[in-house]
């Protein structure tokens, strides 16, 4: 006697449909994903700029002035490190560097946002942002000045 022998393995359509499962979750997934990915660089940038302001803010306590600088803010390290920050963070969440800028016995502390842009450190972007200084965009630049942001992400970004 021949013993029939089942065949145990999926069919085509069995895999076709799988595979066309898993491209829609990925198509549903990758984007928000990706979206994570860039509120979490903006998050952190945010956060650096604040940490940096409030050590300008700390030293102008003892000096009655911003440091007078201008550029990087690694340039800041001499006069913040380790007195008023312990570690000045140097980039952003996009790894370009701070800027820092001293007029006028007033600072601004930015960053260019996704784009790597050379950010305006007097205004906001009219594209991106509102006249509250509310952009909603990841390519926004990120502007601090004299204790506040000037131009910040709100709401849902592009």
């Amino acid at each position: 006697m021949k013993k029939v022998r089942k065949n145990r393995g999926f069919s085509l359509v069995e895999l076709l449909i799988v595979v066309a499962i898993i491209g829609i979750i990925a198509a549903i997934a990758i984007p928000n994903l990706l979206n994570a990915i860039q509120r979490g660089k903006q998050k952190r940038t945010m956060a650096d700029i604040r940490s940096v302001g409030e050590a300008v803010e700390i030293y102008m306590v003892d000096f009655n002035m911003p440091p007078q600088v201008n550029g990087n803010v690694n340039a800041l390290s001499t006069y913040l490190e380790p007195d008023y920050i312990k570690q000045l963070p140097e980039v952003d969440g996009w790894n370009q560097p701070l800027k820092y800028a001293y007029v006028n016995d007033n600072y601004t502390i930015a960053s260019g946002g996704k784009d790597r842009s050379n950010p305006d450190m007097n205004q906001c972007n009219a594209s991106y942002c509102n006249a509250q200084g509310n952009c909603t965009d990841f390519d926004a630049d990120i502007v601090f000045a004299n204790g506040q942001f000037i131009c910040k992400p709100e709401g849902l970004q592009k």
